[in-house]
């Protein structure tokens, strides 16, 4: 085909002949199908798959066999590796064909085809691990060497538009093929193989309400292909498209960018409480302009009713958003949370009749009925997921779905799916089954939890070990430049998901950082509204957030460090507590609260007065906190001691005060790490147990006290010093 790379203005031209050279059959593959996948306008996160089917060597007898390599089960384009792809043997797959025709009740949606794919690991090549997906026949009847099937905006929307089959004709005449929608498997792939032998013209086919095709024996002709195809439905879209008038003209006006922002701030906590009755959720807003002039529209409550047509989407998106017809300039918030409340039931009560209505004998047991996908004139969508990656996929998905609308509105009319092959799809036994394998969530998933301090010293290591446990992490310090290298530890070890949508803040990943004074309530009170924009609520505060200020050779320090120590150690805790409490109240689910003491506040002792009396204060808030957040928030305390090492509250000067004050022996050009080393020896020693204490030691104290495990447990201090008995309760 050999493709002008310039002349594709709908989508991204990106092979490097020289580069895909270097690569094995496998790797070029690989490359294509990373090379289409980061292109959200020719398929969307996790959906379509790509195959090559490549001559090897049998590991046993060494002879010549020809094996599918296709991508996987779960595997998403844009981030697949070798890995991501199963190998089957190709000459096993064609057998396969024999199991499937004797079966007199063989056809679409029936029990032979699900039975099928039990057999595919019995055809894998070389002990591949990889579970293949219901896509494989699909591949493997196509009598090409390369298959690309896409899920692309512009195909859609012919796919899903009431004259699809005319508009295909139109658009490519007879390169490509319609056939009426067919849920994916066995089946499908035989119809893809008479087709193919049908029109030996034909470069693709396009499936009704799904997406595209298309294939060649060239891998380099199959992606130009691929991207050609697209570009010629985008271009005949483009042509016809009708701009705002497409969706029917506007029917509300978007609010301002500060004004969305500070409504949205206001109604989330509730919003999310609402719907994670069963299950906690993780938000992502979108407000680009191309969705608020969807969800401004006219059409906008009539089209969001239908809901998508790719079976892709609605496995994430659900089969229908919840449009709440509010008007932004003369309702009020408190119009909006009334809405909201009436449309959530409303919802809840339409799924449960659709789950009622469209269930077969075995369907699984009905999902929550709460909606993914939320649209408020006005402000924009808000998605829901189960962690912010799949809450990002959901929103790209719906984002997709408008897309498509506008595509298929400006050309013909949109149509989506019947409901029960929605419903078949969507509570599919092997979709099912895909969820049951699924690992286990890890402890503190859905979990968003503020980690006040996370800038240096135990607040990094609290941050650290609660995202290792699956929590989405808010770095918060007051010097930002820390916070955001601690967040960025969290994302360089964990990954920042496959999702790829979100706006402004709520395009994170597993952590974000902020910055904050904790002594000045209006800096928290942003900070909790940027929270709030990031993952839509908060679950738990743990604050390391202190500060020493060492005395003078008298014990002393002046009156404003004796007001500073106060401001840091108690007030600003209180005042996080305070603007925390007031997120909780509104989600009304259980929340945590864990603050930092130290052990010195039970013993009295010269040196450290205003220290000391402070975090003396700090127990007792811990105390008087519990009492006014119960029942909703358990609110305890981590009283550290000794850590020197990895404390951001020991710098080289405090370090070398204290081994003056204790007559420690040093020199001074002396590392910092040297000189640490010794003072935390020498509290070590002053211990029971003879061990320095450090920062980690401490982060298991809070991760204890954040989950479950001691959830009867609030008013109360855990110590970790290593043993002093100075400070044993008395």
């Amino acid at each position: 085909m050999n493709a002008n790379p310039s002349r594709f203005r709908h989508v991204y031209y990106g092979w490097d002949a020289a580069y895909a050279a270097t690569l094995d059959p496998v790797a070029r593959l690989v490359y294509r199908s990373n090379l289409l996948g980061s292109d959200q306008r020719i398929t969307n996160t996790g959906g379509g798959n790509t195959s090559a089917k490549i001559m090897e060597r049998d590991p046993l007898t060494g002879d010549p066999v020809e094996v599918l390599w296709v991508k996987g089960s779960g595997g998403d384009l844009r981030t697949s590796t070798r890995a991501n792809f199963a190998s089957l043997e190709l000459k096993k797959l064609y057998q396969l064909r024999s199991f499937y025709l004797r079966d007199p009740a063989h056809g679409p949606k029936s029990a032979a085809e699900d039975a099928i794919v039990d057999l595919y690991p019995h055809c894998t090549f070389n002990l591949n691990p990889r579970a293949s997906s219901i896509d494989t026949p699909l591949h493997a009847f196509i009598p090409y060497r390369h298959v690309d099937h896409m899920h692309p905006n512009a195909v859609i929307a012919i796919a899903a538009a009431r004259n699809g089959e005319r508009l295909t004709r139109a658009i490519y005449g007879d390169e490509v093929i319609w056939t009426p929608w067919q849920r994916p498997g066995f089946d499908l792939g035989l119809t893809l193989e008479r087709i193919c032998h049908e029109h030996p013209q034909a470069k693709g086919v396009i499936l009704g309400g799904h997406g595209l095709i298309n294939w060649a024996d060239d891998e380099l002709e199959c992606y130009e292909r691929t991207l050609d195809l697209i570009e010629r439905a985008a271009s005949y879209i483009e042509e016809h498209d009708r701009g705002d008038a497409t969706f029917g003209g506007p029917k509300y006006p978007a609010l301002p960018l500060e004004q969305r922002r500070a409504t949205l701030a206001a109604i989330l906590p509730w919003l999310r409480g609402q719907i994670s009755r069963q299950r906690r959720f993780i938000a992502t807003i979108q407000d680009d302009p191309a969705t608020l002039r969807f969800i401004n529209s006219v059409d906008a409550p009539r089209l969001a009713e239908l809901g998508t047509s790719c079976p892709d989407h609605f496995l994430r998106t659900k089969i229908k958003p919840l449009y709440i017809d509010w008007h932004p300039e003369s309702e009020t918030t408190t119009d909006l949370q009334r809405k909201l409340s009436d449309g959530l039931e409303r919802y809840r009560a339409d799924y449960t009749r659709y789950y009622e209505t469209y269930r077969r004998p075995d369907s699984p047991p009905m999902r929550d009925p709460n909606p993914t996908v939320i649209l408020i004139p006005g402000l924009g969508m808000i998605a829901w997921g189960k962690d912010k990656s799949e809450s990002r996929v959901t929103a790209e998905f719906y984002t997709a779905a408008i897309d498509v609308m506008r595509g298929a509105e400006a050309l013909d009319e949109y149509t989506a799916l019947p409901l029960q092959e929605a419903f078949d799809i969507e509570y599919w036994h092997l979709e099912e089954a895909k969820l049951r394998r699924m690992p286990p969530e890890k402890e503190l998933a859905r979990q968003v939890i503020a980690v006040v301090g996370s800038g240096s010293g135990i607040g990094r290591e609290v941050a650290l070990r609660l995202a290792n446990e699956g929590a989405h992490v808010v770095c918060v310090d007051k010097d930002a430049t820390a916070a955001g290298a601690t967040a960025q530890a969290i994302i360089d070890r964990h990954g920042m998901g496959i999702g790829v949508a979100g706006s402004d803040m709520s395009a994170c990943g597993p952590a974000v950082s902020l910055s904050a004074d904790i002594t000045d309530r209006a800096s928290v009170r942003q900070m909790l509204q940027n929270l709030i924009l990031a993952y839509g609520g908060l679950d738990a505060v743990a604050v390391t957030a202190g500060i020493f200020v060492a005395p003078d050779v008298e014990g002393r320090i002046r009156d404003d460090q004796w007001a500073l120590t106060f401001a840091i150690n108690v007030t600003g805790q209180y005042i996080v507590a305070d603007e925390a409490a007031t997120i909780w109240r509104a989600q009304g689910l259980p929340a945590s609260l864990v603050l930092t003491t130290s052990v010195n506040a039970v013993v009295a002792k010269k040196g450290s007065l205003a220290y000391d009396t402070s975090k003396a204060a700090a127990n007792h808030l811990v105390r008087e906190l519990a009492i006014e957040l119960a029942p909703l928030v358990r609110v305890n305390g981590v009283a550290p001691a000794t850590v020197v090492q990895g404390s951001g509250m020991f710098p080289r000067e405090r370090v070398i005060a204290s081994l003056t004050k204790y007559g420690i022996p040093f020199t001074p050009d002396e590392s910092v790490e040297e000189l640490t080393a010794k003072l935390a020896q020498f509290y070590a020693n002053r211990s029971l147990l003879k061990r320095p204490v450090t920062p980690s030691d401490q982060a298991e104290a809070f991760f204890l006290l954040l989950t479950r495990r001691l959830g009867q447990t609030t008013g109360q201090i855990i110590t970790v010093d290593g043993g002093l008995h100075e400070a044993f309760l008395r």
